[in-house]
């Protein structure tokens, strides 16, 4: 069995990682406890506790805002939103020096933070099923990209980790020039999700984690639609 992914999934990842989300949160239906609570009951302060662990989803999501910021400065946010895949040539620079898929890495930590909103089983699901969907999706680009660059692309691989940075970069820079503002606004939705995330942890309301969500749902689609009128 192919374990690449199939152009549909490339052409629609952006709606299945967010079916990952909604099938990880429809898990509520027959598991009631929240992934957070449920551990905090492990610890003698439970009220304390659950405080502590939202704090640290929060603080993970931000994290994987952060990268999919970085990566995307480097990469232009027309390519990482892009239904096709580009592999007309090699990013080396940033993030891509100490980890070849660094928006995947950030994806899975969007899932291990955000994922502490769902219920136990759900929390599994989302990080367990955005994993191996990141895995695949890997695959069908580095499949590409090894087509197309050949020998450099293997030296590449051979230097840096695919998916867990490595501590120190392990190529040198490219020379490439980032471009945050780009970044910034191709990664709305993420940063939406972080400050949400931030907001709950503060005050274990859901009433702001959902409108920063939608408003940086709002800000993304806001961007397509830019980058699509500028295309035409």
């Amino acid at each position: 069995m192919d374990s690449r992914a199939t152009d549909f999934e490339f052409r629609n990842r952006f709606w299945l990682i967010g079916a990952i989300f909604g099938w990880g949160f429809f898990c509520y239906a027959f598991d009631h406890a929240n992934a957070a609570e449920a551990l905090a009951r492990l610890t003698p302060n439970e009220d304390g506790a659950v405080r502590i662990i939202f704090a640290v989803g929060a603080a993970i999501t931000v994290l994987a805002a952060l990268v999919r910021s970085w990566a995307t400065a480097y990469l232009q946010s027309e390519v990482v939103h892009d239904a096709a895949i580009h592999s007309e040539r090699l990013v080396a620079d940033g993030p891509y020096r100490r980890v070849r898929n660094p928006l995947y890495f950030g994806n899975v930590l969007l899932a291990l933070g955000m994922g502490l909103l769902a219920s136990r089983t759900g929390y599994a699901v989302i990080v367990i099923g955005m994993t191996a969907f990141c895995l695949r999706l890997i695959r069908r680009e580095e499949a590409e990209l090894q087509q197309s660059q050949g020998e450099s692309y293997r030296r590449y691989c051979a230097a840096v980790p695919r998916l867990l940075p490595a501590l120190s970069a392990r190529v040198p820079s490219g020379g490439g020039v980032p471009n945050w503002r780009d970044a910034a606004a191709g990664e709305s939705f993420i940063w939406g999700f972080a400050l949400g995330m931030v907001v709950f942890a503060v005050t274990l309301s859901q009433l702001w984690l959902w409108i920063l969500i939608a408003a940086g749902f709002a800000a993304r689609m806001a961007h397509d639609a830019y980058i699509k009128r500028r295309r035409a």
